[in-house]
């Protein structure tokens, strides 16, 4: 079936002269309905959609407290310090960053400045870039494919659960999502565009998509140009403009990618270390090696650091870890660890992709529609593989990246196909993605069978029939076509809607939050992921997994991307006494464990040493004994976790200096040594 270049029904945001007064429309008018010319029901569902996409986001926010109380307290330290802000510090007093680069820390930080440092302040940046997140892909699907599918698309992001965990949440994934999207905006801006010239505005526009994906590099590192390979394939087939045009576009927005990001890295290799945090993660002081080693490559084979299959990273007992997403392949986005977050519609919109490409093979080279499936086709295939087998850390909120992809494709295929329902091979594709959704919503729903259980078989049973009704057709009717789509809406969206309202519902803490009705953790008792035997949720175990406590040698430890709250953290004394200290660190432990709960309730900077795990080496016993003997350090707290250290670490090293050369008190059940108080000779 040949296509032909479709450009949905652009207007004018100015009406005709006098049309107004015929119509009798008023300035609020026009501001509820939009401009003349266009339908009259857009802009309010529009505005129906952002308006309840921000009732599920707002709503009762703080329920999950601080939730991943790693970025809390760095969020803290960059509300009290410019240069934790600048470099992502974990501290106030600058010892050491987060292990990830620091947008979405600023966007944090700066609201605890302009708000004041709360709870609130730390999530309302989540919830508001997800409210932006859930509009900018509505328009960006409008342009190239109409009103009814940009809503559509934007309704499904927005009630994709891990969707609904993430922007109620503080980890860097929100601001990530919102930069892709941004991306795949000014893309599709620049696809529509015209110009013949080497400096046109598609190739400003196209650079500017590379400035955001510049942007999402400071926010998650290499997770953001998986997008990539879409957004520029598409742009090179359908733009306005000649071949060497598009060419050099393209070029100029690699430039532009290079420059958005390279910028704070030459910072920071520019900035003399002595007076600059360390860089967290790394191991040798350096963003560029941490962006190439833990938070790249050592992600995707495993190993620098990541407790992943082949890494040999792993703690002894814990080598081939695959508890937070389990084993790599093909179905790992359908696991039970992964599944409930992102695959609800998953199949539809593979089906929904692979039926697009082949309605829009024969069409023109700048066809806005097949445009629209490669683009949105090539963020959900490369990213869906790359998290299938990665081979280092991945955990199943990352899956969050996927929801606009799906959300646009299944409602792109939606509208491509129910504009061809007089062809039967049309309308059996609908019924398909229809039936293959509820049935895939009734295997997603009863693994947890104890949880709304009539709801499996509503699903189930209502998708079936809209398959069958749309077998059947609508025989011309509109008022029929109208609630057939309707209850396909219902019944495709039924299962995934319900789960994401019970994940609002919850609070969530920690390194691994999973969405869905009960309340997810880090990890359970005995120190394993969640999921495993004992811990709190309903998950079942993932493979392997064993009972009990955690390996020999293993505290009780967050997952490796950050998060328990140890239990000096909730000491009060301790608190209390890390209030009254005015070093440049009140206090000093082992790992970011206890120091989040520490900094967060005192409202002072406390060191963690060695980073998240305590495996850093940094500061070192010399930098920690030119800090204490220059008063900067207040207390040192012990059993912070040190689950990255080893005998040789620096961790290791101070905290047996501190034993040796002062004495130890006990405050409200913590072991402290008051560093102003060496011990005597």
């Amino acid at each position: 079936m040949t296509s032909t270049v479709r450009r949905p029904e652009v207007v004018s945001a100015e009406p005709v002269a006098g049309e107004d007064a015929g119509r009798g429309e008023t300035r609020l008018a026009r501001l509820v309905f939009g401009p003349s010319g266009q339908p009259r029901w857009v802009r309010p569902g529009l505005l129906a959609l952002l308006a309840v996409t921000a009732v599920l986001y707002l709503w009762d926010l703080t329920n999950s407290g601080w939730a991943n109380e790693y970025y809390s307290a760095a969020a803290q330290a960059g509300s009290q310090s410019w240069k934790a802000l600048l470099f992502g510090s974990f501290d106030a007093g600058n010892a050491i960053t987060v292990d990830k680069p620091p947008a979405a820390l600023w966007v944090m930080g700066l609201s605890g400045k302009l708000l004041g440092f709360s709870q609130w302040s730390v999530l309302l940046p989540q919830a508001l870039m997800g409210v932006a997140s859930v509009g900018l892909l509505a328009a960006t699907v409008r342009r190239l494919s109409g009103p009814g599918a940009g809503l559509l698309a934007g309704a499904i992001a927005a009630l994709t659960p891990v969707a609904v965990l993430i922007f109620r949440f503080d980890n860097p994934d929100a601001l990530l999502v919102l930069l892709l999207v941004a991306a795949a905006y000014c893309t599709v801006r620049a696809i529509e565009a015209t110009g013949g010239r080497m400096w046109s505005a598609p190739t400003g526009w196209l650079m500017l998509a590379g400035v955001a994906v510049g942007f999402g590099f400071l926010t998650k590192m290499m997770q953001a140009f998986l997008i990539l390979p879409g957004l520029g394939l598409a742009f090179l087939i359908a733009a306005n403009s000649p071949l060497r045009q598009r060419i050099w576009a393209l070029l100029l927005a690699c430039v532009a990618v290079v420059a958005s990001a390279g910028w704070y890295i030459a910072l920071v290799e520019l900035w003399p270390a002595d007076s600059r945090p360390f860089i967290g993660g790394s191991t040798d002081n350096s963003l560029w090696q941490l962006a190439i080693g833990y938070n790249g490559l050592g992600r995707i084979l495993g190993g620098s650091g990541n407790m992943g299959p082949g890494g040999g990273d792993a703690p002894e007992g814990m080598s081939g870890f695959a508890g937070f997403s389990g084993s790599s392949g093909l179905t790992r986005l359908f696991n039970t660890q992964m599944g409930a977050e992102i695959s609800w519609l998953l199949p539809a919109a593979l089906i929904g992709l692979a039926a697009g490409l082949w309605l829009t093979r024969r069409a023109p080279r700048t066809d806005r529609t097949r445009a629209a499936f490669v683009l949105w086709g090539g963020w959900l295939l490369v990213t869906a593989v790359t998290f299938s087998y990665m081979g280092g850390i991945v955990h199943p909120y990352y899956t969050v990246a996927l929801a606009p992809a799906i959300g646009a494709l299944v409602a792109l295929s939606v509208r491509e196909l129910w504009s061809r329902t007089a062809h039967p091979a049309a309308r059996l594709t609908l019924a398909v993605m229809a039936a293959g959704t509820g049935t895939w919503s009734f295997v997603l729903l009863n693994r947890t069978p104890d949880w709304l259980p009539w709801l499996r078989w509503t699903v189930l049973i209502g998708s079936i029939l809209v398959a069958l009704a749309v077998i059947a057709g609508t025989r011309g009717s509109r008022r029929y076509a109208v609630v057939l789509a309707m209850a396909g809406v219902l019944f495709g969206l039924g299962g995934a809607s319900a789960w994401a309202v019970a994940t609002a519902a919850q609070p969530h803490s920690g390194g691994n939050p999973l969405s869905g009705p009960s309340s997810s953790q880090s990890f359970g008792p005995g120190g394993m992921p969640a999921g495993a035997p004992g811990a709190d949720n309903e998950r079942p175990a993932p493979p392997g997994a064993t009972t009990g406590s955690a390996p020999e040698g293993i505290p009780t430890a967050p997952s490796a991307d950050h998060g328990p709250t140890f239990t000096s953290g909730t000491n009060t004394e301790l608190v209390t006494l890390l209030e009254q200290s005015d070093a440049r660190w009140a206090g000093a432990t082992l790992g970011s464990g206890s120091a989040t709960g520490l900094a967060l309730n005192s409202g002072k900077s406390v060191m963690a040493i060695g980073g998240f795990t305590g495996g850093d080496d940094s500061p070192t016993l010399a930098q920690f004994q030119t800090y204490v003997s220059t008063g900067q350090v207040g207390y040192f707290i012990e059993g912070g976790m040190a689950m990255g250290g080893n005998a040789d670490s620096s961790g290791s090293q101070i905290a047996a200096w501190v034993k040796s050369h002062f004495t130890a008190t006990t405050v409200g059940g913590s072991t402290v040594y008051d560093l102003s108080r060496p011990v005597t000779a």
